[in-house]
């Protein structure tokens, strides 16, 4: 089988019910799994873009967080209805979904221009 061009990980960690970070299952992240299953399947893209539930994405406050790779973008409080979105706007337009993307100093922390991985020498 061919490789797919693109991986939709979404988060379906479940944290206790008393955690103050939540948890993207408690969200609804099941409901977006299937949701991106079926979008992807009526598109014609069961074999060419892969929904895959994931752990935890460290994007607790974001959930439901979603990250498309190889873009490396990153989507938050994704609901069911955001999917079909994603999939036309992003997926097969090649555009990603402003109001949903995570902006990168909210995922790490870190200004993009310190975020360099060091070269192996």
């Amino acid at each position: 089988m061919p490789k797919f061009q693109r991986h939709v990980f979404i988060c379906t960690n479940e944290r206790d019910p008393s955690d103050a970070r939540g948890c993207c299952s408690a969200s609804g992240s099941q409901e977006v799994v299937e949701a991106f299953k079926k979008k992807l399947h009526a598109a014609g893209l069961k074999r060419i873009v892969r929904p895959n539930k994931a752990g935890c994405l460290d994007q607790c406050a974001h959930g439901v967080a979603v990250v498309v790779y190889p873009e490396q973008v990153w989507y938050g409080r994704v609901t069911p209805a955001d999917v079909d979105e994603i999939v036309e706007q992003h997926l097969l337009g090649g555009k990603p979904v402003a109001r949903l993307v995570i902006p990168d100093t909210e995922l790490t922390g870190i200004e993009p221009a310190a975020r360099k991985v060091p070269e192996n020498s």
